[in-house]
């Protein structure tokens, strides 16, 4: 089984990668289980940032590589948190002071002024150089809400309702959450495309 490098060490991306390279005969293994340091998101899109990522895992191991970087983006904050939405309140990964500092930022505005969407965009390099990589990407559109609900989910979801939908994204089921969010448009986009990307390969 041929191996792809995941640009990341987390446990539950390396599961949800692995099931969704299994049928195409992939395995994906953490740039961490390699030794490969992170790389610097000096990227000034998603797409840059996803790309760094990848390049930088397949220069460091010579495997293919595969990289996400997500985040929301709100119209009010002209997109912002973006792509500082992992450290919006100075500390990467403090859910609840970010989640603060955005209620803050939107005090006192009516749902219509509201407006976010999440992002994910998923790239996947045949080497370090590849000049074709695959991009995927996934948007789930929706309002910031005035106050946390729901106990699931991580990071902004408790705060992010969606369109057509009276349960936020922390109070859906996984299985729907995950087939809705923008990983999981992302993820079908890519999965779609695996089979062309396998021949383009050989």
């Amino acid at each position: 089984m041929k191996r792809i490098v995941l640009a990341s060490s987390n446990p539950g991306k390396l599961a949800e990668f692995n099931r969704l390279f299994a049928d195409v005969g992939l395995e994906v293994v953490t740039q961490g289980s390699l030794g490969v340091a992170d790389a610097d998101e000096t990227g000034l899109s998603f797409v840059e940032n996803a790309l760094l990522k990848a390049r930088n895992a397949a220069a460091a191991t010579g495997l293919p590589a595969l990289a996400d970087d997500s985040g929301i983006c709100v119209d009010h904050l002209r997109g912002a948190p973006g792509l500082y939405s992992a450290r919006y309140s100075g500390t990467h990964g403090d859910n609840a002071a970010n989640n603060a500092k955005l209620l803050r930022e939107l005090d006192g505005l009516p749902d219509a002024q509201r407006g976010a969407f999440f992002i994910c965009v998923l790239a996947l390099v045949r080497h370090a150089e590849d000049p074709a990589p695959l991009i995927a990407e996934g948007r789930w559109h929706g309002r910031v809400l005035t106050a946390p609900r729901g106990t699931g989910g991580f990071g902004y979801d408790p705060l992010f309702l969606p369109h057509g939908m009276t349960q936020g994204a922390a109070e859906l089921e996984a299985a729907t959450k995950s087939r809705l969010s923008h990983r999981g448009q992302a993820l079908a986009v890519l999965h779609a495309r695996l089979a062309d990307w396998q021949r383009d390969r050989t």
